[in-house]
C-alpha cells in the first residue's frame, strides 16, 4: 500500500570486540544494484493522406526539436514509412503515443505513432 512505510535495505549483524571485553553488534548495509529502466522508442509511421507539415509541427511541439531535426524525421518517416522522434521510459513514451494521436484525430488526421522497446 502507498501508505506502508518502505522497507530498509538487509543487514547483516556482525559482532566485534568493544573495550570491555564483551561483544557489540556492527550492521553493515549491503547496496543493491538497480538497473536503469527499459527504454522505449516513439515511432511515427507514414500515411499517404497527413500533410509533411503537420507531422513537423507535431515534431517540434511533443519531441521539443527544432525545425531541421524535425523535418530530417519527417523525411525518414516519409521515404523509409516509418521514423523514431525520440527514446524515452515507457510511461512517458506512452504520453507521448498518446498526445500525438490526440492531436492528429483534432486535426482530422490519420497519422499513426507507437512506442516499442528499444533493442540493443
Amino acid at each position: 500500500m502507498a501508505s506502508d512505510k518502505p522497507k530498509a535495505p538487509p543487514t547483516v549483524p556482525l559482532r566485534e570486540p568493544d573495550r570491555e571485553g564483551g561483544f557489540s553488534v556492527v550492521l553493515e548495509r549491503r547496496t543493491e544494484k538497480v538497473k536503469p529502466p527499459h527504454m522505449y522508442q516513439v515511432v511515427m509511421l507514414n500515411d499517404d493522406y497527413t500533410p509533411m507539415e503537420f507531422v513537423v509541427v507535431v515534431i517540434q511541439e511533443f519531441f521539443g526539436k527544432d525545425l531541421e531535426q524535425a523535418t530530417q524525421i519527417m523525411l525518414k518517416i516519409h521515404l523509409d514509412g516509418k521514423g523514431v522522434c525520440g527514446v524515452y521510459s515507457k510511461d512517458v513514451a506512452a504520453t507521448k503515443v498518446d498526445q500525438v494521436l490526440e492531436a492528429a484525430h483534432k486535426a482530422g488526421h490519420p497519422l499513426k505513432c507507437v512506442s516499442e522497446p528499444v533493442e540493443f
